[in-house]
């Protein structure tokens, strides 16, 4: 058994003792809120009631009764999912003890086996800013298994050209066929013109943006003088933290650029999670299954993003 694979075992193992044990608990196995199937069967007609969709009112039998009526589905449960996994050099970046990088790993490896514990397949898609790694989609523990494998085998870049979300995301929409539900999990830091590569996989696919945080993202602390180095370029700068004007600085532009993500999110009618290094995996797996049971209520989404912040 290789390194990788020890790895592997051992941090599934731990979550599904620590992290799933506990979800099961308190989600008291309703996974139907955090995984919709796609396929829809007509099972019975009820009056409309005010949390309805509308686009599931049967228009020829309210004109007949005179009372709104909406067609009630059977849902497919089988599910395929993708996990589009960025893992360029900027997500092993950590402030704390925590990388972004350890956050994905493990909200990964939760929700695959939540997944493929259901029947429900799922594959994945390894990118870490040179080329990626295509999983293509199973069900059962021992391909979460392989799947946490590749990650942990998948080099740590020193540096890199830097990550370009939206060729990724196009390679992706290449690979997967049938219609999924897509996790992206990056810190969706990239080159430009990503957002519309979010918007084309948001036509195909029911896409979640789950995106990796650290506090030091936001707001720099007052500790002296810093060495920092631009994780994909490798580019280093000295900066005076002590300085007030240049935290002020760093925290506009910080404010302006989650508010140029979270138009991105919204402009592509994206689901939204935040994943901090500092959160509980299983909190924010409850927020997921909290925004999911919102979304449900909506009918499936009514084109704006449900969010679930840190």
């Amino acid at each position: 058994m290789s390194a990788s694979q020890r790895q592997a075992e051992k941090l599934l193992g731990r979550l599904e003792w620590t992290v799933i044990r506990r979800l099961d608990g308190l989600l008291q196995g309703d996974y139907r809120t955090l995984f919709r199937g796609f396929g829809l069967d007509f099972a019975d007609l009820r009056e409309y009631q005010p949390y309805d969709d509308v686009r599931h009112i049967d228009w020829n039998v309210t004109a007949r009764t005179q009372v709104p009526h909406v067609r009630i589905y059977n849902e497919d449960r089988d599910v395929t999912a993708w996990f589009l996994l960025d893992l360029s050099p900027s997500v092993d970046f950590g402030s704390d003890q925590v990388t972004k990088r350890q956050m994905l790993t493990e909200f990964t490896a939760v929700l695959a086996r939540l997944l493929t514990r259901q029947g429900n397949k799922v594959g994945a898609i390894l990118f870490n800013g040179q080329s990626d790694f295509i999983i293509p989609p199973h069900t059962g523990r021992r391909h979460v298994l392989h799947l946490l494998d590749k990650v942990f085998a998948n080099p740590r870049l020193l540096r890199s050209p830097q990550t370009d979300l939206n060729a990724f995301i196009g390679r992706a929409l290449s690979v997967m066929k049938r219609r999924s539900i897509c996790f992206i999990v990056s810190d969706f830091i990239s080159k430009p013109g990503w957002e519309s590569g979010l918007f084309q996989l948001s036509q195909r696919h029911e896409g979640i943006a789950v995106r990796l945080l650290d506090p030091l993202d936001m707001a720099l602390p007052d500790v002296g003088l810093l060495l920092f180095q631009d994780a994909e370029t490798g580019e280093q700068l000295f900066v005076d933290t002590v300085d007030k004007r240049f935290r002020r600085r760093f925290v506009a532009a910080a404010a302006q650029n989650e508010e140029a993500v979270m138009d991105a999110f919204a402009n592509a009618g994206l689901d939204v999670l935040e994943l901090s290094t500092t959160d509980d995996l299983v909190d924010a797996v409850l927020r997921f299954a909290n925004m999911r049971k919102v979304q449900s209520r909506l009918g499936g989404g009514n084109g704006l993003p449900a969010m679930a912040g840190t």
